[in-house]
C-alpha cells in the first residue's frame, strides 16, 4: 500500500511539473501556418504529430491555418498491410484535409506577411510528396510551394518548426541550415533511420545530434514562444525529433 500511495505521488508531481510547464508555452495570438503531406504516416503525414503540435498551438492561443499541396501522391499505401495499394490514386491536399476536418487550404496560397510561424509535421509524406528525398535521398527535388514558403520565412526571420523528417526539406533548400533528425548511428535499432544524417551533410546542411525529448533551435531570435511551444509537443506527445529554425 506504501509503495501505491508512492507511485500516486510520483505521478501526481510529474502530472503537476508538466501542467506547470505546459502552462509557459503561450502563444495567444500568433498566426502559425501548419503544413500537411497526406494524412497517415506511410504515404502522408503523422497523424500523431500533427495532432500534437495542434493540440498545444490551440492550448496556447495561436491562430491556427492548415495548408497542403494540391497534387498527387507519391504513391499509396495499405497502412494495415504495410505495402503499397495497386491502382489506386490520392490526392494531397483532399487527404489532408481528413486531418483538418475540411478546412484546409491549397498551399500555394500561403503568405509568410499572413504568418508568424510555419510548422511541417513528419510522416512519410515530407520526404514523397512534399519532396523526392524518399526515392532520391541528397539528389531530391522539394516541391515549389514548399521551397518557396521556406526560403519566404527564413529570409523574414520567421521560426521554421520541422518535426521528424521534415528537416531534410530545409537542408535541400536553405545552403548550410543547422538541423537534425535524432542520432548519426542506429544504436541497436533505436535510430533506424539514422542514415538520414549523411544525405542531410551532402546537401552542405549541418547536423546537430539530439534526444529525442529536445526541441532543437539552430539560431536564437527573440520570442522564444515558439521554441517552448514545439518542445512541449516533444515532451507530452513523443514525436521523434525537431528543428526549430530562425534568423535575425
Amino acid at each position: 500500500m506504501f509503495a501505491l500511495r508512492s507511485l500516486f505521488r510520483s505521478a501526481h508531481i510529474r502530472y503537476a511539473a508538466a501542467s506547470q510547464f505546459h502552462a509557459t508555452s503561450n502563444c495567444s495570438g500568433a498566426k502559425v501556418a501548419v503544413v500537411l503531406s497526406g494524412c497517415g504516416v506511410y504515404d502522408g503525414t503523422e497523424i500523431h504529430e500533427a495532432s500534437a503540435i495542434l493540440v498545444h498551438l490551440s492550448r496556447g492561443g495561436a491562430e491556427v491555418q492548415m495548408f497542403a499541396p494540391d497534387v498527387s501522391q507519391m504513391h499509396v499505401i495499405d497502412h494495415g498491410k504495410g505495402q503499397p495499394a495497386e491502382k489506386e490514386s490520392r490526392n494531397v491536399l483532399s487527404e489532408s484535409a481528413r486531418i483538418a476536418r475540411g478546412n484546409i487550404t491549397d498551399l500555394a496560397k500561403l503568405n509568410v506577411s499572413n504568418h508568424d510561424a510555419v510548422i511541417f509535421p513528419g510522416g512519410f509524406g515530407a520526404a514523397k510528396n512534399l519532396s523526392t528525398f524518399a526515392v532520391d535521398g541528397k539528389d531530391c527535388k522539394v516541391n515549389k510551394e514548399v521551397e518557396r514558403i521556406l526560403k519566404d520565412f527564413h529570409k523574414a526571420g520567421k521560426p521554421i518548426g520541422l518535426c521528424c523528417i521534415s528537416p531534410v526539406l530545409a537542408a535541400k533548400v536553405l545552403p548550410g541550415v543547422d538541423v537534425t533528425v535524432g542520432h548519426e548511428e542506429e544504436e541497436g535499432g533505436k535510430w533506424p533511420y539514422a542514415g538520414t544524417t549523411q544525405a542531410i551533410t551532402a546537401l552542405g546542411a549541418k547536423h546537430t545530434v539530439k534526444e529525442v525529448t529536445i526541441s532543437y533551435l539552430n539560431i536564437f531570435f527573440s520570442s522564444l514562444l515558439f521554441s517552448s511551444l514545439l518542445f512541449s509537443s516533444l515532451l507530452f506527445s513523443s514525436l521523434l525529433f525537431s528543428s526549430l529554425i530562425s534568423t535575425t
